[in-house]
């Protein structure tokens, strides 16, 4: 058998061997508390955070979040804004989130009436997505002439919630795909630079072995008997990983923040 044959064919991998704990969502108290640590240690996360929390406070009117999840950045908004979570009814079976108040529906065509919404909230969705042309179109369709779009999308990130993670964005893709979908004053901001990814890479060698999973009872815990060592090594990469956040962003990064706007009706 040949040298590449040998070797796993991803394409009929249907989960990945190992998927960082599901998100949640707002807590305050001790939860809170464990949520402000999972920030620190999911560079993804923290980044994606500080964007948001530097945007949603603003926002008036009514938000819409599509692609909730277990709806993280709610707790942003003001709390006179009307919030509005939407996400597929298969959100449970494949990325294992189901919230009460959230609106779940089929199909491609979102259960939010046409310009009603003011603002559109969508993190680390669109990747997901098989029809990305189609999703910008539903997005400019619900918000009103002006109405902004917050998107996020990874780049340096791991295959997650396999099989159902499609693509990766650059910024003159999502340029490209935001102009055909009618949207305006384009700017897409780098989430960290050549550092983040470092610390973030080194981060997810360490971190399989802390937190270990389908593997037996004995397996387990030599894994975490072997981890001990290195998690000061963990906290130091996630400290540096953080800062670097702070920076500029780089052509090599985390992922991307787009901000963009409807424009008017012809």
């Amino acid at each position: 058998m040949n040298r590449l044959r040998r070797r796993t064919n991803m394409a009929e991998r249907v989960q990945e061997s190992w998927r960082p704990p599901l998100h949640a969502g707002p807590a305050q108290g001790f939860r809170g508390a464990l949520t402000a640590i999972r920030r620190f240690l999911d560079l993804q996360m923290a980044s994606i955070w500080a964007d948001a929390a530097a945007e949603l406070p603003s926002v008036r009117g009514t938000a819409l979040d599509v692609g909730c999840g277990a709806q993280p950045f709610r707790c942003l908004f003001d709390p006179n804004v009307r919030y509005i979570g939407i996400d597929t009814v298969d959100s449970r079976s494949k990325f294992g989130y189901e919230v009460p108040d959230t609106i779940y529906f089929e199909g491609d065509a979102w259960p939010i009436g046409d310009a009603s919404v003011d603002f559109l909230l969508c993190t680390e969705t669109m990747e997901h997505v098989p029809d990305t042309a189609g999703f910008l179109t539903q997005a400019s369709r619900r918000l009103v002439p002006g109405g902004r779009i917050f998107l996020t999308v990874p780049f340096a990130a791991r295959w997650h919630f396999a099989p159902h993670d499609y693509w990766r964005f650059t910024p003159s893709s999502l340029k490209r795909l935001l102009t055909a979908a009618g949207f305006r004053n384009i700017a897409v901001f780098a989430r960290g630079n050549e550092i983040t990814v470092a610390c973030y890479k080194l981060m997810a060698l360490l971190l399989p072995l802390m937190l270990p999973q389908n593997k037996g009872l004995i397996t387990a815990t030599i894994l975490r008997a072997v981890a001990i060592p290195f998690l000061p090594c963990l906290v130091l990469f996630a400290a540096i990983g953080n800062l670097s956040l702070r920076g500029c962003g780089g052509d090599d990064c985390l992922g991307y923040t787009v901000i963009a706007e409807k424009g008017a009706v012809a």
